[in-house]
């Protein structure tokens, strides 16, 4: 306790000195803020309102250009065995009552061919085309070419 008793009293001037200067350099820099913000308080309130402007119609544009629906892609790997022959599975053909146009169509469908380039190869209409894809769809009970494919590849409909 006398050390710092003794210290104080050895640097008396010195920390009374340091003091007073810190309180007037904070005094000058209040003053100087002060007088920036009278001098200059249009700009500064105008300034203030263009980054508030400027910041809402950035987060506004966030929000009104974001998508509602997210999208999300699932690949699946299939593993097909190219070894094995194929067998059709005939019994299960006739049961579906599929005809013989309609398995060309789905082999078709199944290389990725498009609506108009099987009735290109079968030399049948559009409409005749999407007629037996729309067949198919019922009678393999899917919605879409994909669907149609995977389910035909498993229950041995096509390669």
């Amino acid at each position: 306790m006398t050390d710092k008793k003794n210290f104080f009293l050895k640097y008396k001037e010195t920390i009374i000195y340091s003091i007073s200067l810190a309180f007037l350099l904070l005094l000058l820099k209040w003053l100087e803020l002060r007088f920036i913000i009278f001098d200059y308080s249009f700009e500064i309130y105008v300034g203030l309102i263009a980054i508030i402007f400027t910041a809402f119609g950035i987060w506004l544009a966030l929000k009104l250009t974001k998508p509602k629906i997210e999208t999300i892609v699932v690949e699946k790997e299939v593993y097909v065995n190219r070894n094995e022959s194929f067998v059709l599975n005939i019994s299960l053909v006739s049961q579906l009552e599929l005809s013989k146009r309609e398995m060309e169509i789905l082999n078709l469908l199944a290389e990725g061919h498009s609506n108009q380039e099987i009735a290109a190869k079968l030399f049948v209409s559009l409409s005749t085309v999407k007629t037996h894809i729309q067949n198919l769809f019922e009678k393999l009970d899917v919605r879409r070419r994909t669907q149609a494919i995977e389910k035909a590849k498993r229950l041995n409909l096509i390669p």
